[in-house]
């Protein structure tokens, strides 16, 4: 018997684990998970960040703990997986979202801020998927893996944009998604990606700034940046049962950029 549209998006009873939560777009996919009647546990590297965010999740009424971690240590990403595990038992989503970029002329990057984006956005992914998937997915056979991607992993950037690091990252983490999702689809194990544009966070307000937001937005065939809800429906649909039939995908939540020729 078929289940309601309410029934199949509900995540009543579900822990869902997202990584740099404490604010941005990963605050916004916990938000919609929560609502949606997931426990959460947040994670970035600053408690104070964590649990203020934690405080506005419980707020309105939304089970939300917090860890603090750093992704892009191998050894506090295993930690982080298992205190999770200890603290709430089973993770049924993992939210791969911590990241960070570095701007620098490709002749000029240098190797240990590569190594930096490198080691949060593609190794810490891997990381902590192996981990929540060993201690948890793989032996209740589900569970649902979202990794936040970018468009800039789609293409190369105009001349003044200047992140050949973090563009290979996000266009690693498509790839990683693909190949993890066909690789654990027999252990029902469900690996989608995000791709946002350019939304107002933290990480990327220096550039819109200086470019120009008005100039960003226009070219969007939406003549928008993304706002505090563009990822939640998105993520939703990925995490619950909505998504059942969907894995090795991504999309992108850019406002049409991506869709236009340059």
């Amino acid at each position: 018997m078929s289940k309601s549209v309410q029934a199949l998006f509900d995540l009543s009873g579900r822990t869902a684990l997202v990584t740099g939560g404490s604010r941005g777009l990963g605050l916004q996919i916990a938000q919609a998970l929560g609502e949606a009647g997931a426990r959460v546990v947040l994670s970035s590297r600053k408690a104070a960040d964590l649990e203020e965010a934690a405080a506005g999740l419980r707020s309105a009424g939304i089970d939300a703990q917090w860890i603090a971690a750093d992704c892009g240590r191998e050894d506090d990403t295993r930690r982080l997986a298992d205190e999770t595990l200890a603290r709430v038992g089973a993770v049924d989503i993992l939210v791969n979202n911590a990241g960070a970029s570095w701007g620098a002329p490709a002749e000029d990057h240098p190797i240990e801020a590569w190594d930096k984006v490198m080691n949060l956005n593609v190794r810490g992914y891997f990381v902590l998927s192996q981990q929540i998937a060993r201690a948890s997915m793989i032996p209740r056979r589900r569970g649902s893996i979202v990794n936040v991607a970018s468009i800039a992993g789609l293409a190369g950037n105009p001349p003044e944009m200047k992140t050949i690091a973090y563009n290979t990252s996000k266009g690693a983490v498509i790839n990683f998604t693909r190949a993890l999702a066909a690789e654990w689809g027999r252990h029902g194990i469900r690996v989608n990606a995000i791709c946002p544009g350019f939304f107002m966070t933290k990480m990327a307000a220096g550039l819109i700034q200086s470019l120009g937001e008005e100039k960003m937005a226009a070219h969007a065939p939406l003549n928008r940046l993304g706002d505090e809800d563009d990822l939640k429906g998105l993520a939703l649909l990925y995490a619950s049962d909505a998504g059942k039939h969907i894995t090795g995908q991504w999309l992108a939540v850019d406002g049409g950029v991506s869709a236009v020729i340059s």
